[in-house]
């Protein structure tokens, strides 16, 4: 593991267990029990019908590239230009990620193409889900 330069989460009793499925090599992600409605980010209760009674599960890591923007000006731990992307998940919920394995330029990165996800260990605790072109290496 190299030393990880970018800005790290920190993760709260509200969203450990996601951090923790990234950790193992999953994504996760809460659906409500009383309505079914999918969501993320992570909450204590569903947004659409406020019900307390939510669980998590694990996705399917597929999705498809709903939209970015290339940034051309280096912040702190980034190499310029990266992509900050927003995933649609097969779920239905949308991600912001960053996009590997694929050149960061508009030619690439062409939108509603599938992506999967992968995973980045930064550290020995925080595993970042990214975002690759499907059947792409990252």
């Amino acid at each position: 593991m190299a030393d990880y330069r970018k800005p790290l989460p920190q993760p709260t009793p509200e969203t450990k267990p996601f951090w923790d499925g990234t950790k193992s090599g999953e994504l996760r992600l809460q659906r409500c029990q009383s309505c079914s409605h999918v969501y993320f980010p992570p909450r204590p209760f569903c947004p659409e019908c406020a019900s307390r009674s939510v669980e998590w599960f694990k996705a399917s890591g597929k999705g498809t590239l709903h939209s970015y923007v290339i940034n051309h000006r280096p912040a702190p731990g980034f190499d310029a230009p990266y992509a900050i992307a927003i995933v649609m998940l097969a779920e239905g919920v949308k991600m912001m990620t960053n996009m590997v394995g694929v050149e960061q330029t508009p030619e690439a990165l062409k939108l509603d193409m599938p992506v999967e996800v992968t995973f980045e260990q930064a550290t020995e605790d925080i595993t970042l889900p990214k975002w690759r072109p499907v059947g792409g290496a990252a």
